[in-house]
């Protein structure tokens, strides 16, 4: 008979992955032959642009690619990043000090806590937030205070409410503008706000960027683009949103050279980098035309504009997404999140993403994703309008 090994610890105590459960939840419908719209998750629909994956393909020809990559990632790619960003954002990095490469934005995440928490120190997280900053937190051990996201703030968090003896202890804290779940972006006075308050608790800054090319007013403020944010802290950029590359995992982590320094020790333990093909394609990517993301922006404003004006001519009264590619939408009175997640799900078929599984302070939301083609979104609109919940 086969022996059952017990899980660590750690393994018990991780959160329930709130993703795997809503795709699970997906593919039984699916199943049952059901024509489902998943509304629900956060996968981009399209494909990589031709030209990156050209350079792939051209790359994984040379020899040079089929050995080890050098540890920490070849610095070709370090440099593309850090001509990126003074392109983009106008901000200097050391290729060689300031920037981590990562095998996807999620590992860095997780990453951080390890290399920054011992058991005991505390995390600030956003409420809502990125499920995954709790799972990094909890394999850290770490204790952690929750900055509630408020619609009347912004959707930024408010740090009056967090008390002295909580910052004094706080170590590490995570951003993420534009903003996973709310759609919210944050502007430059929030961000100087950020960086007085690090500096004067001594707390490290870790800004999520993974949607920083999607922001539908105005271009998406780096972090790192407000004085002394280096000094502080770290920003991490995942080429999945931007340039279609999800499946490719690949990102990276640019700011304070310790910080840095700590996640480069910490993947010499745990990998050997990626395959330099893949970071060949993702240099080119970077230092290539941005054509593509540009019109990968346009595309989502498409699909934001035909579910906003179609959820507000059925009678839902929502707001219109300022970035990233999810809308957070306030469900009805008298609706709990997951309630009228049901509804809709079993009713219409669509799938969306309870606001309470993103935090307690996503209760009363409803956060619906915009990676699905248009037809696709305009019929979810269309099963959406025709229930009884909006009728007068």
């Amino acid at each position: 008979m086969s022996r059952t090994f017990a899980p660590s610890t750690m393994l018990q105590q991780l959160p329930e992955q709130f993703f795997a459960k809503l795709a699970g939840t997906a593919a039984a419908l699916k199943q049952e032959g059901h024509d489902v719209i998943n509304l629900g998750q956060g996968n981009p629909d399209l494909p990589t642009p031709g030209h990156v994956v050209h350079s792939l393909q051209n790359a994984a020809e040379s020899p040079l690619y089929h050995k080890y990559s050098p540890f920490t990632g070849w610095p070709f790619l370090k440099e593309a990043v850090a001509a990126y960003y003074k392109r983009e954002h106008g901000v200097t990095l050391d290729p060689e000090t300031e920037v981590a490469v990562l095998s996807g934005a999620k590992t860095g995440l997780v990453e951080i806590s390890q290399c920054l928490l011992n058991p005991g120190d505390r995390a600030l997280l956003p409420d809502p937030g990125y499920p995954d900053y709790l799972s990094g937190t909890s394999m850290a051990g770490a204790a952690v205070t929750f900055m509630p996201l408020k619609q009347e703030n912004q959707f930024l968090p408010d740090f009056g409410q967090l008390n002295s003896s909580v910052l004094d202890e706080a170590k590490l804290m995570f951003l993420n503008y534009p903003n996973n779940p709310t759609a919210a972006v944050a502007n430059s006075r929030f961000f100087e706000e950020t960086v007085s308050l690090a500096e004067r608790y001594g707390i490290c800054v870790c800004h999520d960027f993974a949607y920083g090319t999607i922001g539908y007013d105005e271009k998406p403020a780096s972090f790192l683009e407000t004085p002394g944010a280096k000094d502080i802290g770290v920003e991490m950029f995942t080429m999945s949103k931007a340039f279609n590359m999800a499946g490719w995992r690949i990102g990276f982590a640019v700011g304070n050279a310790s910080v840095i320094k700590h996640l480069n020790l910490l993947q010499d333990h745990l990998y050997v980098s990626l395959f330099g093909a893949v970071q060949h394609a993702a240099a080119d990517a970077l230092n290539g035309p941005q054509d593509s993301v540009r019109e990968l922006t346009d595309t989502y404003k498409k699909r934001r504009d035909l579910l906003i004006s179609g959820l507000r001519d059925a009678g839902w009264e929502v707001p219109a997404p300022a970035g990233s590619f999810f809308a957070w939408l306030p469900v009805p009175d008298g609706w709990t999140s997951e309630a009228f997640a049901d509804k809709l799900l079993h009713e219409a078929h669509v799938v969306t993403a309870p606001g309470s599984g993103f935090g307690p302070s996503g209760e009363g939301f409803l956060r619906v994703g915009l990676v699905q083609p248009e037809e696709r979104i305009q019929e979810a609109v269309e099963r959406i309008s025709k229930l009884d919940v909006f009728q007068p």
